[in-house]
């Protein structure tokens, strides 16, 4: 199919999705989980995303991008569980906001509404496919999908088994739709499809969203890199901070929310990055340091101007020495992408002050970056984490995937 008409095919089902109710969206979800549980489906998708896996090693890709690719039965069941928490959380389509009543009579509200079709430009992540069907489903929404070549036997299977789901459930299977052609142009004409796509959504590195910003002329909602930060205080508890550090950078390396940056309190340097090297170092951890810090460690090399604004979605991490709170918060609001960051302290006044001018999606008080999530902040699964402040920040589910419209009832007013 070409662009429009998928275009096409995705409004005609978006109007026949605005048409349905809840329990109709629950079984067609309901399908597909058990779909994607099925021993032989899993088998097709595992087949299929060997051949993708093929491809990335043939092509060098790193271990870390490699990991993020990776189906097997575990991940598909953890997107089909996904599927399964969206069915169980209430439908936010159609709740009124309020209702109030005009000194004219009239009784004006606001009413949640699907956003219509959907689009969404992601790369080398298969568990997307099944994330954003499910969201965009759930909120009666079409979506038409664009991976990039790295997971295209992934995706191509995970669509059509999807899809026979729906159809099998009487539903539309034109409610999620997979854009084959890999072509950087096809995507660039996808951008300019505002004729039928309401928006359009990134989710990918950093010249994947500055390409979508600039060229589409669908309203973007923009999910922006991870370059995050964990700033030990001066009060911190080391053991604490050395356990959250290697979980926030090792966990998974190749994920937006891994902690990418430390920020270390001149005060407690000596003995924390003594701790945190040790643990970091154990995990092949390459280690990027100012000149403060690089008199404390044992292994660690000299960073440049550039480490401190990049994710490096890879066994590095690096580590700023600072006099003060205000010192770490202003060194992280320059750098940050404005997604997650935390600090380790027991000061509460000084958590509450971090929690306060932090200028980011999600900010965290002795935790993990790890947890932004769609699925730990539980919402099910999420269409992406936005970084922008217009529409939705942080974790999207369900109710960023709607918009609001006003309704009103009268008795026969008119406007004098």
């Amino acid at each position: 199919m070409e662009l429009n008409e998928i275009g096409i095919a995705a409004r005609n089902a978006a109007i026949r999705l605005n048409r349905i109710g809840s329990a109709e969206k629950n079984k067609g979800l309901g399908f597909v989980s058990a779909a994607l549980k099925d021993n032989n489906n899993m088998e097709l998708i595992i087949e299929a995303n060997k051949k993708d896996i093929e491809n990335a090693v043939n092509n060098n890709m790193k271990d870390s991008l490699i990991d993020r690719l990776s189906m097997n039965k575990q991940r598909i069941m953890a997107m089909a569980e996904g599927i399964d928490q969206i069915i169980s959380l209430d439908d936010p389509v159609g709740e009124v906001l309020y209702i109030k009543e005009r000194p004219n009579g009239l009784k004006i509200g606001e009413k949640r509404v699907p956003l219509g079709v959907v689009g969404i430009i992601y790369e080398s992540r298969p568990n997307v496919t099944a994330d954003a069907f499910s969201l965009c489903f759930k909120t009666g929404n079409a979506v038409i999908l664009r991976g990039g070549s790295d997971a295209i036997e992934s995706n191509r299977q995970i669509i059509s088994i999807i899809r026979n789901a729906l159809e099998n459930a009487g539903l539309p299977k034109n409610a999620v739709q997979l854009i084959e052609d890999t072509r950087r142009s096809t995507a660039e004409e996808f951008m300019k499809l505002n004729r039928y796509v309401d928006v359009l959504i990134p989710r990918g590195g950093a010249g994947l969203i500055k390409t979508v910003v600039e060229k589409s002329t669908i309203p973007v909602i923009e999910t922006g890199t991870g370059n995050c930060h964990i700033y030990v205080d001066e009060s911190a508890d080391i053991d604490m901070a050395a356990n959250i550090i290697e979980n926030a950078k090792t966990q998974r390396l190749g994920v937006c929310n891994a902690c990418e940056s430390l920020v270390v309190h001149s005060k407690i340097a000596d003995k924390a990055l003594s701790a945190i090297e040790k643990s970091l170092t154990a995990k092949n951890i390459e280690i990027r340091a100012d000149e403060r810090a690089l008199c404390l460690m044992n292994n660690a090399v000299p960073a440049s101007e550039d480490d401190w604004g990049t994710e490096y979605l890879d066994r590095i991490i690096s580590v700023k020495t600072v006099d003060s709170i205000d010192e770490a918060i202003a060194h992280i609001n320059k750098y940050n992408t404005g997604h997650s960051e935390s600090i380790i302290t027991n000061d509460y006044n000084n958590s509450e002050k971090f929690l306060d001018e932090i200028d980011a999606a999600a900010v965290y008080v002795n935790a993990s970056t790890r947890f932004t999530d769609g699925f730990e902040f539980g919402f099910g699964a999420e269409i992406g984490i936005s970084t922008q402040k217009l529409h939705a920040r942080g974790p999207m589910g369900l109710k960023a995937l709607t918009t609001t419209k006003y309704i009103i009832y009268g008795n026969g007013q008119i406007r004098e």
